[in-house]
């Protein structure tokens, strides 16, 4: 069974930056849907950041509108690792975020429902303060 672990999370003020990474291990797959989802207590799992990594020339990603032009998501493929480089946090930000995968040919588009992806990690937790 494959495994997610993310790191990197922790305590920021508002306006600064944290990257978080999350980890593949237990398989490798040749193309695959990977992303960030962020949850707070009583409110839904919501999606943040999603890419395709199945083509050679291209990385196909969508963001969350409340995230797009401050969070960039990005993977390398040889360490099969995710990333989210987020930027201009707010206290809204705040939230536990989780990784998460689906292996998949291309589906035409990017998903971003996290009822979509079927392996996840545990989480890390941000916390931004005003």
């Amino acid at each position: 069974q494959g495994q997610l672990v993310e790191s990197g999370g922790g305590s920021v003020q508002a306006g600064g930056s944290l990257t978080l990474s999350c980890a593949a291990s237990g398989y490798t797959y040749s193309s695959n849907y990977m992303g960030w989802f962020r949850q707070t207590p009583g409110k839904e799992r919501e999606g943040v950041a999603a890419l395709y990594s199945g083509f050679f020339s291209r990385t196909p990603t969508t963001y969350a509108d409340s995230v797009k032009g401050r969070f960039t998501i990005s993977k390398d493929n040889a360490k099969n690792t995710l990333s989210l480089q987020m930027n201009s946090l707010n206290p809204e930000d705040t939230a536990m975020y989780y990784c998460a995968t689906l292996p998949s040919p291309w589906l035409g588009y990017v998903p971003l429902s996290p009822e979509r992806f079927n392996v996840w990690g545990q989480g890390t937790q941000v916390t931004v303060s005003s």
